[in-house]
């Protein structure tokens, strides 16, 4: 027993624990990917390839299947060189002469990442005899010679909805700057992780701001269209509500790297937390915080265009009434209009970045 240094079992327990993570994790890892491979060879190489299957029957039988099979090859593999979740959870031991390209795990995972490729062209119905055939090349010099032909009769009604769009992400960007600055805060685990409460409210505000960020802002549209009606009201909120998670995650990741002496020093004369945060991080946050503002409206005005098409008003809602009518010409017009806005926004927006730099 070692009775200089206490700790030393504890940190053995530690240390044992974190390998059976690893091992853990990297068994599910080659676990996911060799049911993902057969799985892919069924659907993809057996059935479309070789059937020919245009449409081949789905049933959950097949990923079970799967899965039974991808157990089997990962136990079988695991204790190998051919074992990608060991090489990525850092158990192998690498011959530093040796080239990590000629690895097996290495070749195996290329052979993987091929597979995929192949899949994603089937499944995307890839067809470069559809594309260059004399039917759709005939639409396309339709389409494109009234798009390089625009209505100029439209031009007031475009700048005007134009307008509307730019003020719909600059209004989006302003209600969502405080509620995001605040956030941003919560979702900082530099200052959330000293008290149990810290950590819960840490966690929560993850989540939440996770799920909201991870449905777009054309779902976010659809759904207020359907709550206050359709027009730019419903537009903002979208935008202003993802901006809102978005913002929050850069401002909470600025947070997180800062530099941590001046907290320090404030802290030890006895400063209240606000205090802390006021005079020991805001300072060193402010001005990357401008330049995610100014981003994130540049990233709004592009999206309102997008927006617009579920009737979230301003051009986007032009757009789509005109393409629904097949009215080329008025739609090569807004597209000149849109691609102006967007050149606009982009070169204003990195000027104004660099200055406040």
């Amino acid at each position: 027993m070692n009775t200089k240094n206490p700790s030393l079992p504890m940190k053995s327990a530690t240390i044992s624990t974190e390998h059976v993570w690893a091992v853990t994790k990297a068994f599910l890892i080659d676990l996911f990917l060799w049911s993902y491979t057969f799985l892919v060879l069924h659907k993809v190489i057996y059935e479309k390839l070789i059937l020919n299957l245009r449409y081949p029957e789905f049933t959950w039988m097949q990923p079970t299947y799967a899965l039974l099979a991808g157990i089997a090859m990962a136990l079988g593999l695991f204790f190998t060189r051919l074992s990608i979740g060991k090489a990525m959870m850092g158990l192998f031991v690498l011959d530093e002469t040796k080239s990590i390209m000629r690895e097996p795990f290495t070749l195996l995972g290329l052979l993987k990442i091929a597979l995929t490729f192949i899949a994603g062209i089937y499944i995307s119905q890839v067809s470069m005899r559809e594309f260059f055939s004399e039917a759709g090349l005939q639409g396309a010099r339709r389409i494109f010679t009234a798009l390089f032909n625009p209505n100029f009769a439209i031009l007031q009604e475009a700048i005007f909805a134009a307008i509307e769009t730019i003020y719909m992400a600059f209004i989006a960007t302003a209600i969502a700057l405080p509620f995001a600055f605040l956030a941003g805060f919560f979702a900082a685990r530099n200052l959330m992780m000293g008290s149990n409460l810290g950590f819960f409210l840490y966690t929560l505000t993850r989540f939440v701001l996770n799920m909201t960020r991870s449905i777009e802002p054309l779902v976010w549209a659809i759904i207020f269209s359907v709550w206050v009606g359709i027009g730019p009201f419903s537009g903002m909120l979208a935008l202003m509500l993802h901006s809102i998670a978005s913002l929050a995650k850069l401002y909470s990741e600025q947070i997180e790297s800062i530099d941590d002496g001046p907290i320090e020093a404030i802290t030890a004369t006895g400063a209240h937390p606000i205090q802390v945060i006021w005079y020991g991080v805001v300072p060193q946050i402010v001005l990357p915080y401008l330049s995610y503002t100014i981003y994130r409206w540049d990233i709004n005005v592009r999206m309102a265009t997008v927006i617009g098409l579920v009737g979230g008003g301003g051009i986007g809602t032009m757009l789509m009434q005109y393409q629904g009518l097949a009215r080329w010409n008025e739609v090569g017009l807004l597209v000149i209009v849109i691609a102006s806005i967007v050149w606009i926004m982009d070169y204003t927006s990195a000027k104004i970045r660099a200055a406040i730099k």
